[in-house]
């Protein structure tokens, strides 16, 4: 881990513990300050958070945006896995004994936010998958050896990750999953299609959920760990995306795939639970980043009204563009409130899946709600390219979608409401 921002530009990653051995970050000269405070100071948070906070701002802003709109059109460069695991940023919650920098689940949160000032947002989703969706159950229920082969090296960023849940005719409905692995001997046989994989392109492992034994229903998952150059996998062109055009996402078809005993993850049939159990801190995650994502298009449109003049005067000094200012930002800050006191309770160990799920709807909406409010207040300038708030409106869109829709998000709080 990075001792202060300033060692960002030379390289320098001497790891840092936290906890009981913490040795603390000295104060930093470079910090950003150009955040909106309301975001970045809440009681759930400690100081080495706010100076994790600041490392990775340093970061995301002089390493990843400079080259985000290069990235859009390209895919953004493996080195950039490299770059964060060498600094730490791909273990902050993971143990120090694998290369991690043993910190809490509020790290994870942190690096989420941070992030969106990147302006690679599809960077951020690819990273995201790799550290908050296939890292966690791997290292919940992976084998020693599962985790010295696979977790050590994703650490480090040397290997990139993916998971394989959503297929063409299934992905709220995880029942509907059709890709199967049947017992030949001693090893497992496993044929399916998986899409709209991000990472898919270039990852080096797919966690793979399949069906084991479809008469079982949920008891009838199991997840294998396949590496992608496994023979029979094989992987489509880069599929072309409204938004997040920076990441890669791929079809991956798995054609007899024949993979060991070995790539078995967890237990035979409970695959369900597992994926199931990492998709709620993910989710989290996925909130604070949205969020973080729309106080940026916030912080961009307050900046622009008060330069764009309209019948002589800024469009700032417009009553009606005040109170549109001031309604976004009471609604980022009551659906940020209702997602950090959710975090605040999954990080002591709680599994609150309705707030968890009501968090996940609230920010998307409100997200979404405020980038579109954002982009109205740019006029014709916010429709073209040339402005970053184009980009962030593309790009959150997909959070009413991925990471579970509105509506499935909206039946499990019904369900849960037991009326």
């Amino acid at each position: 881990m990075l001792e202060s921002a300033e060692d960002i530009n030379h390289g320098v990653a001497p790891g840092v513990e936290f906890g009981t051995n913490r040795r603390e970050w000295p104060p930093l000269t470079t910090a950003g300050s150009e955040q909106n405070p309301s975001r970045t100071s809440h009681p759930i948070f400690a100081p080495e958070h706010s100076e994790l906070r600041s490392l990775i701002h340093s970061f995301v802003t002089k390493e990843i945006a400079p080259f985000a709109d290069e990235w859009e059109e390209t895919t953004f460069p493996d080195s950039i896995f490299r770059r964060m695991g060498e600094l730490g940023f791909l273990g902050l919650d993971k143990p120090v004994a694998l290369g991690g920098q043993g910190g809490d689940y509020l790290c994870a949160v942190v690096l989420a936010e941070e992030m969106a000032y990147g302006a690679s947002n599809g960077l951020s989703m690819a990273v995201a998958v790799h550290t908050d969706m296939v890292l966690p159950p791997l290292l919940e229920f992976g084998s020693k050896e599962q985790v010295q082969e696979w977790a050590v090296p994703a650490i480090r960023g040397d290997s990139i990750l993916c998971l394989g849940i959503t297929e063409p005719e299934a992905g709220s409905d995880i029942a509907g999953i059709k890709t199967n692995a049947r017992k030949q001997g001693a090893d497992w046989i496993i044929n399916g299609t998986k899409t709209y994989i991000t990472n898919g392109i270039r990852a080096d492992l797919i966690l793979l959920v399949t069906k084991t034994e479809p008469e079982l229903g949920q008891g009838g998952f199991t997840l294998f760990l396949v590496p992608l150059d496994t023979p029979g996998v094989s992987r489509s062109q880069r599929l072309h995306k409204l938004g997040m055009k920076s990441s890669d996402t791929a079809i991956l078809t798995f054609e007899d795939v024949r993979v060991p005993q070995s790539a078995v993850l967890g237990e035979i049939g409970r695959g369900f639970t597992q994926i199931m159990w990492q998709l709620q801190g993910e989710r989290l995650c996925n909130c604070a980043g949205m969020l973080a994502m729309a106080n940026r298009a916030l912080d961009l449109a307050m900046e622009y009204v008060k330069q764009r003049y309209v019948f002589g005067k800024p469009l700032s000094e417009m009553q009606v563009t005040r109170h549109r200012v001031a309604r976004m930002a009471a609604e980022l800050a009551a659906a940020r409130e209702l997602t950090y006191r959710t975090v605040e309770r999954f990080a002591k160990g709680e599994y609150p899946v309705l707030e968890i799920s009501m968090a996940k709807y609230v920010a998307a909406q409100t997200a979404n709600r405020v980038v579109d409010d954002c982009l109205q207040l740019f006029g014709g300038a916010g429709y073209m390219n040339e402005y970053p708030i184009e980009r962030l409106w593309r790009d959150l869109r997909l959070h009413r979608i991925g990471g579970g829709s509105d509506e499935v998000m909206l039946e499990i709080v019904s369900k849960r409401l037991n009326w």
